[in-house]
């Protein structure tokens, strides 16, 4: 018999959704060029203030949100690769897919802040480095952006697969918070502080901030 529990606090559900507003915006910019780079710029500072609130949240946050609590360890995957664990939230597979996405978001958006087209766009921190090295973190940013399409499309197939094979939505949870799960939740996964969420949109701030260039005179 399952039993309905409340496994993703609101701070993550709107981090998640912003993150793929984020990403999706980022894409379409950088694809359809032009003009629209500016907005991609701005789409790649948002990407770096949520993924440093994502960090702290990390491990400040709710329980279920805390990486501590869903690190694909080796045990951890052992136990799910012989259909044992029994864990809420991120299963291990998809806290591997969680770290390696946040790890290439913030790189990829880290290398366009100092990139340049050579032409009419410039990253908001290109003047920071020279020339030569501006070209290369943007070379390398263009290559990578064919690596974050690769882990998106695995992303959504296997929430595709989850639903088709397994009948479990995993997107509904992340929009209401609730799912449906056959052992009880654990006391606390889903409660949060709003110091911790102050702190975590604090961090959040102050890397846009500084991402954006507006900072730098400050520090």
């Amino acid at each position: 018999m399952s039993s309905r529990i409340y496994v993703w606090d609101l701070p993550t559900r709107l981090f998640h959704w912003s993150l793929v507003a984020s990403v999706s915006v980022a894409i379409a910019t950088g694809l359809t060029g032009g003009d629209w780079m500016t907005v991609h710029s701005y789409a790649g500072v948002a990407i770096i203030g949520l993924v440093a609130f994502r960090l702290v949240w990390g491990i400040a946050g709710a329980a279920a949100a805390r990486f501590v609590n869903f690190a694909p360890t080796p045990g951890r995957l052992r136990a799910y690769l012989a259909g044992e664990w029994q864990g809420h939230g991120h299963n291990p597979l998809g806290a591997l897919s969680v770290f390696a996405l946040l790890a290439l978001l913030g790189v990829q958006a880290g290398t366009g802040l100092f990139g340049s087209d050579e032409i009419s766009f410039q990253g908001p921190l290109a003047s920071l480095v020279d020339e030569g090295r501006s070209l290369q973190l943007t070379g390398l940013h263009q290559q990578l952006a064919y690596l974050l399409f690769g882990l998106i499309a695995l992303h959504v197939l296997a929430i595709a697969a989850y639903l088709l094979l397994r009948k479990t939505n995993l997107v509904k949870p992340m929009i209401t918070g609730w799912k449906n799960a056959a052992t009880p939740s654990p006391q606390g996964v889903a409660t949060w502080h709003w110091s911790a969420l102050a702190g975590a949109v604090g961090v959040g701030v102050l890397a846009m901030s500084l991402a954006s260039g507006a900072g730098l005179a400050k520090f």
